[in-house]
């Protein structure tokens, strides 16, 4: 699903990773995540997509939202966890979203 985001500016929050072999709670503690940030003040929409690299990217209405997502005590746990049982390598990058556009084909 591509998240309906509102008119820029916005931040996303671009996660790419690399996972390690094995769930080890991973898809679990995913969906505990998504959760907790739709639930976050500033939370805009999330979009991610996985093969042989994963890619997450979460929207965000400022910078100070960001920060206390980052900050979040259950969050911190799982970044904790993240470096330690799932990922091999992973990068953060904050952006600020200036323009969107897009397309949505009308089904009948």
């Amino acid at each position: 699903m591509i998240a309906a985001t509102p008119a820029p500016p916005y931040y996303a929050v671009i996660f790419t990773s690399l996972r390690t072999e094995g769930d080890h709670g991973y898809g679990a503690m995913s969906d505990q995540m998504e959760a907790l940030a739709q639930q976050q003040p500033g939370y805009l929409g999330m979009e991610s997509a996985r093969e042989a690299v994963g890619i997450t990217v979460s929207y965000w209405a400022s910078l100070e939202a960001i920060r206390a997502w980052k900050i979040n005590a259950d969050h911190l746990m799982a970044q904790a966890q993240g470096r330690s049982d799932w990922y091999s390598h992973y990068k953060t990058r904050i952006a600020k979203v200036e323009r969107d556009y897009g397309f949505e084909a009308e089904l009948y």
